[in-house]
């Protein structure tokens, strides 16, 4: 039976509104109560035009929302036949410093609305912009030579302009229980980030998905000149792709990965520093400005790369770090110590963090509380133990190698140190040649429930977006928001225990192709199982979510196979088989749930791919 579907409506006033003029492009209008919109040829010049600006930032919305409407409503100071257009504005302003000549980089037109009554609102819609609690800044354009004139903030609450979001929220969504609201999740001391891998944004060239960079270079066994063509391609899956876009498209992009994390339940991300100039380093600073801008409650956790810092001057490092510090959206403890958390601290010894740490209190005034992230713990928690605030472990990809995940939490608290456990899906590396058995899903539920169990501190979900080691939580093409969707629930369970199920959900999960398929492709370096992983296995599995008992009918290359599912959490696999995949639940003969693989099974790959795909019925 489904749960109750809630539709709600959150409406904010301005935060900022300015409009710029042409004629006077040195000129700030921040303290004017209206606003002027016009095309080039306004008030008979050629270098006429007037463009409004507002900023709005939503709040209140429940995480997991479904948005189903956003409308921009202006009020008119006058009656006039015009048009205006809106556009999200990618670019940085404020309220009472911008002017025409240092206005902000605009996108494209996303709605319009023609003819305007004094007194009257006007609503222009933003829907395909507005995803979620955040800030959103617009653009009001116009080609008309006759002004559009608004009343602006500052012309008092009743004709204020406003943004309003419609939408709803309950089992009419995607998930199979009711996520708690942005607030409530972050309202536990149990923080959840992800970790972010500056290599693999939302796009690299911001072209269209069957062009890109991704397409051409990365899944291409033959991309990038060859390079990859040993092991068939760097990539075997990408993040979901999208149509080109005009402005900052890359701050834009990670601003959609900022809310995507938000909307799971996410307190932040853990970033890879990977190196202290260059691309990486401008991503980083990037994805720091979009969480900003976003929601400032939104986190994010410094991780210098030892990889890729190996050689790091400690000074360089301590510059670099501090820079990024200067952000509210960067993590502190709430006795305003810095959150530094070195991915494999073990690069360098003890006394080196000891040292840097003194020089960032001396030469930066910043207090570190450091975290370190071992590839070996227990090799190095005593040597780290007087310097740490708490310690993390990069963890395994199989339930073989999570079997016994509260040792290292109780061995942490034992020594007075908090613990960020990682969580994890699953683990393949075409270049390197080796893959983990996560066994579909298993893996991901058992270092959920390690962490529940132990009651760890904190949460790394390894990783966000790594797709070279295909270990990646981000909504990608092979997976969707499955592995998110699934990890929503835990996430919950582990902050505020496991909420009801309201909703029948099914998550289907298999391989395109038995593990000792050989590809056609002249691959000559095949990944092998690591040792110490769980045994490879060539499973389609079932994970359902239901509100009471059913049935569960599985098809799999044909052939068919119908088990009762009780209520709650419950998984089944079933053998893989060449052809297609799908799984339905159906209660009193009636179907609840249907989830079907829109990928093909094969036993004659093209190259090695052991990336498990996924499915839901919650996102058919």
């Amino acid at each position: 039976m489904a749960g109750a579907v809630s539709t709600g409506e959150v409406s904010v006033a301005a935060t900022d509104d300015v409009f710029v003029s042409e004629a006077e492009p040195t000129k700030n209008f921040g303290t004017e109560v209206w606003m002027s919109v016009c095309g080039s040829a306004c008030g008979s010049s050629a270098t006429g035009e007037r463009v409004a600006l507002l900023r709005f930032t939503v709040s209140g919305l429940p995480a997991g929302a479904t948005i189903v409407t956003a409308s921009l409503g202006v009020t008119s100071a006058r009656t006039t036949d015009t048009t205006i257009s809106v556009r999200p504005v990618t670019g940085a302003w404020t309220e009472t410093g911008t002017t025409w000549n240092n206005r902000p980089a605009m996108g494209a037109i996303i709605g319009s609305h023609t003819g305007f009554a004094a007194g009257g609102t006007a609503t222009l819609d933003v829907s395909s912009v507005v995803k979620g609690n955040g800030t959103y800044a617009f653009a009001l354009t116009g080609t008309s030579a006759t002004t559009t004139v608004l009343h602006s903030s500052r012309a008092g609450t009743a004709v204020a302009p406003t943004l309003t979001v419609g939408y709803t929220e309950g089992t009419a969504g995607p998930l199979p229980f009711t996520i708690p609201t942005t607030s409530q999740l972050r309202a536990s001391g149990k923080k959840v980030f992800a970790h972010y891998f500056t290599p693999y944004p939302v796009s690299l060239d911001n072209k269209a998905p069957a062009e890109d960079y991704y397409t051409r270079n990365y899944l291409n066994p033959d991309g990038e000149s060859g390079k990859h063509s040993a092991y068939g391609g760097l990539l075997r899956d990408r993040p979901l792709g999208r149509d080109p876009l005009t402005g900052d498209w890359a701050l834009a992009d990670f601003a959609t990965e900022v809310r995507q994390a938000i909307a799971a339940g996410l307190d932040g991300f853990t970033v890879d520093i990977l190196s202290l100039t260059g691309t990486h380093w401008t991503r980083i600073q990037k994805l720091i400005q979009a969480a900003e801008s976003v929601d400032p409650g939104f986190k994010i956790v410094l991780m210098p790369d030892m990889n890729g810092l190996a050689s790091a001057d400690s000074a360089a490092l301590a510059d670099a770090v501090a820079t990024l510090a200067a952000s509210t959206s960067v993590y502190r403890l709430g006795d305003n110590r810095l959150v530094v958390a070195p991915f494999k601290a073990e690069g360098r010894t003890a006394a080196w963090w000891a040292d840097w740490m003194t020089t960032m209190e001396t030469r930066h005034g910043i207090k570190v509380a450091l975290v370190p992230c071992f590839l070996d713990f227990n090799k190095y928690r005593d040597a780290f133990s007087s310097i740490s605030y708490g310690f993390a472990n990069w963890g395994g990809r199989s339930p073989a190698a999570n079997s016994a995940l509260t040792t290292n939490i109780d061995r942490a608290h034992g020594m007075g140190k908090i613990w960020m456990q990682p969580v994890s899906v699953q683990d393949e590396r075409p270049n390197q040649g080796i893959y983990d058995e996560a066994a579909n899903t298993e893996n991901l539920r058992a270092t959920w429930q390690g962490a529940i169990d132990g009651k760890a501190d904190w949460v790394q979900l390894v990783t966000w977006n790594d797709y070279s080691e295909n270990t990646q939580f981000a909504p990608s093409r092979n997976a969707g928001w499955t592995y998110l969707d699934i990890s929503a629930y835990y996430l919950t369970c582990y902050k505020l225990g496991c909420p009801a199920v309201t909703k029948d959900v099914a998550y289907l999960t298999h391989r395109v192709h038995p593990v000792a398929a050989i590809p056609s492709y002249g691959e000559t370096k095949l990944m092998k199982l690591r040792s110490g992983s769980t045994q490879a296995r060539d499973t389609v599995e079932v994970l359902t979510m239901l509100t009471g008992a059913a049935k569960v009918t599985v098809d799999v290359g044909g052939t068919r196979q119908t088990y009762d599912a009780p209520a709650g959490v419950y998984a089944k696999t079933v053998p893989l088989k060449a052809g297609t995949a799908s799984a339905s639940v159906s209660r009193a003969s009636t179907v609840v749930a249907t989830a079907t693989s829109p990928f093909t099974i094969t036993t004659t790959p093209y190259v090695q791919d052991l990336h498990y795909r996924a499915a839901s019925s919650g996102r058919p």
